[in-house]
């Protein structure tokens, strides 16, 4: 019998090796590049965004699990789900949309206490079983993205840790030529020092800085290379203020991967629906589906007492923690009346059961005793609301 004895298999101009061989017990471990629910980050193709397309408002906004944070600006930037055009090479790689931001004209100039940032807080418990080995410096995690700027200059991004001892690394895009996408990517070893609980609260943050003033930033930072967090170092060693500077500049990001990995692989695309899936347990919005009589949603059957309409919710998934609930149009129906169910007063939860809750809805004339459906009404701006993000 023939037989081939190597310890591992490479490409000609590979890099690293697809197939490495254990010398001791014979076992191989498979570079593979088509992993699935490798990536760590959730909507990183920027497919969902269940409150809207376009705000000037900071946080949560638009684009699922993705946040924009601001702050000392003089106009607010805006940011948006926006279409990827045909023809670039993101869109050719599959990508379809991003996440961008428009800065507003700040005519103060670059103050030392601005700033505006892309943010996506990962959940502990996904970073604590997701296989690396975060406290040792023979395991990774790879994050890369797609960034198209329109202006010429290099941005800041970082990943910072939040349980224990808070750390943090920083990172540098490298010169972006204007109007260009372009992907970028960077290893992160782990760390003696990092703590990340298996538990539902955040274990680290990603930022990616369109910019920030000299409040959050400090030229002695030390970038590609862990350290202890402090506020004044945020967003890491000073920023170039062009962008910020330039009134209606642009920012967009996409294809955002975190992956336990040496190296950066393809994007692992996931269906609309399976995205979804995964942002729900954050955010979910049930909207507007039709008058009620007309075939329009039902969304719950609780009863009336004198002051509420309570309801039994079931969410579209379970979620990380109990939610903060909100409505627009909504009616309780008690089949004698129909009356306004707008004010979401309480939201009673259980541990045992996260895909469910009683929300006790106010701002209409209940009869005490009567069964009731809370149904929507006759407009467009009509929804059910639930948040329990990071």
């Amino acid at each position: 019998m023939s037989e081939i004895k190597v310890n591992s298999i490479k490409g000609v101009a590979a890099s690293s090796a697809a197939i490495t061989i254990n010398n001791t017990d014979g076992t191989c471990t498979a570079n593979l590049t088509n992993k699935t629910n490798k990536n760590l980050i959730l909507n990183g193709a920027m497919q969902v965004a269940q409150r809207g397309t376009s705000s000037t408002s900071g946080g949560y906004q638009t684009v699922d699990k993705f946040a924009v944070d601001y702050s000392g600006v003089d106009e607010s930037p805006t940011q948006a789900q926006v279409d990827v055009a045909s023809g670039t090479t993101p869109y050719t790689e599959g990508f379809r949309k991003a996440f961008k931001i428009t800065n507003g004209n700040q005519t103060s100039g670059a103050g030392a206490s601005d700033y505006i940032a892309f943010r996506q807080n990962i959940e502990a418990q996904n970073l604590a079983t997701s296989g690396w080995n975060y406290n040792s410096t023979s395991s990774s995690v790879t994050l890369s993205f797609w960034i198209k700027s329109s202006v010429a200059q290099s941005f800041k991004f970082m990943m910072k840790t939040e349980d224990g001892s808070n750390y943090i690394y920083h990172m540098d895009t490298g010169s972006l030529s204007a109007d260009t996408w372009t992907k970028v990517s960077k290893t992160i070893i782990g760390n003696s020092n990092l703590t990340i609980n298996n538990d539902n609260g955040i274990g680290v943050q990603i930022y990616i800085t369109a910019y920030s003033g000299t409040t959050y930033t400090d030229n002695s930072v030390t970038e590609n290379a862990w350290q202890v967090y402090s506020s004044g170092i945020l967003f890491g060693k000073d920023n170039t203020s062009t962008w910020y500077t330039t009134d209606n500049a642009t920012l967009e990001i996409t294809g955002v991967q975190l992956e336990v990995s040496g190296h950066a692989t393809d994007f692992e695309h996931r269906s609309f629906s399976q995205e979804l899936a995964l942002c729900q347990r954050y955010y979910f919005r049930i909207p507007y589906q039709g008058v009620c009589n007309s075939g329009g949603s039902h969304i719950s059957v609780g009863i009336e007492t004198g002051s509420q309409s309570r309801q039994c919710v079931i969410f579209p998934r379970p979620m990380r923690a109990l939610p903060s609930c909100a409505a627009s149009n909504l009616y309780s129906d008690d089949e004698q009346s129909v009356t306004s169910a707008n004010t979401v007063s309480l939201v009673y939860g259980s541990v045992t059961e996260p895909d469910r809750a009683r929300v006790a809805f106010s701002g209409g004339s209940y009869t005490s005793g009567q069964v009731a459906t809370l149904v929507t009404n006759g407009t467009s701006n009509t929804y059910l609301e639930g948040s329990a993000e990071i």
